[in-house]
């Protein structure tokens, strides 16, 4: 199994932004910094999830565990429901690519045990032009 954390980060709400990605597992370790221009935090949360769920499937991958520390990105998931209809279209997206694994599982998990994908996503904010 695969192990994706993923963070998004945003220095202002909106402000640059960037999207932290760690995926471990079947010997396999990758990171991810990339920055993703002016969006709110939450916005960032759900392009980090859309963006490693890209790379999880252009690297083949079929079962894979997401730990995330956004509530709002877990919860969403969980009952396939945003209230803010804003992230509706980044929810449907990331649910349709959900669907090309043969498992797929999404966890939340405290900030302190995500500081690898919260690094990358600072990181990232710093690599916006």
């Amino acid at each position: 199994m695969i192990e994706v954390y993923i963070d998004g980060a945003s220095a202002g709400n909106p402000g640059p932004s960037g999207a932290g990605i760690f995926i471990k597992g079947n010997g396999v370790v990758e990171k991810y910094s990339i920055p993703l221009g002016n969006m709110s935090n939450h916005e960032a949360e759900y392009h980090a999830f859309i963006k490693a769920l890209e790379i999880c499937i252009k690297n083949g991958y079929e079962i894979v565990s997401f730990r995330t520390d956004s509530e709002l990105v877990n919860r969403a998931v969980e009952k396939e429901y945003v209230k803010n209809k804003h992230y509706a279209p980044l929810l449907e997206k990331a649910l349709t690519l959900s669907k090309h694994f043969q498992l797929f599982f999404m966890k939340w998990i405290p900030s302190r045990e995500n500081r690898q994908a919260d690094e990358l996503a600072r990181e990232a904010i710093r690599k916006n032009n």
